[in-house]
C-alpha cells in the first residue's frame, strides 16, 4: 500500500476515535456520539486526502530526508 494511502487510513482511524470520544463527552449519548463520530471523520478524511494532493501539486510536500541538502555548521 502506498505511504500516502496508509497515512490517510491511519489518520482516519485515529480521527474516528477522537470524534466519537468528544461527541460522547459533549452529548452523553453513545447513539449520538457514534452518529456524529462516523459522519464527521469520513468527510474530514476526504478533505485531508484532497489537501495532501493540493500540497503535492503545489510542490509544498516535504521532500524525503535523503534528498535534502546537508547543512554545514
Amino acid at each position: 500500500m502506498p505511504r500516502p494511502a496508509l497515512k490517510t487510513l491511519t489518520y482516519s482511524a485515529m480521527h474516528f476515535c477522537v470524534a466519537i470520544s468528544v461527541a460522547f463527552v459533549l452529548t452523553g449519548s453513545w447513539k449520538a456520539a457514534l452518529a456524529i463520530g462516523m459522519i464527521e471523520p469520513l468527510i474530514q478524511t476526504v478533505a485531508y486526502a484532497l489537501h495532501e494532493r493540493v500540497w503535492e501539486r503545489l510542490g509544498m510536500a516535504r521532500a524525503p530526508a535523503a534528498a535534502e541538502p546537508a547543512q554545514t555548521a
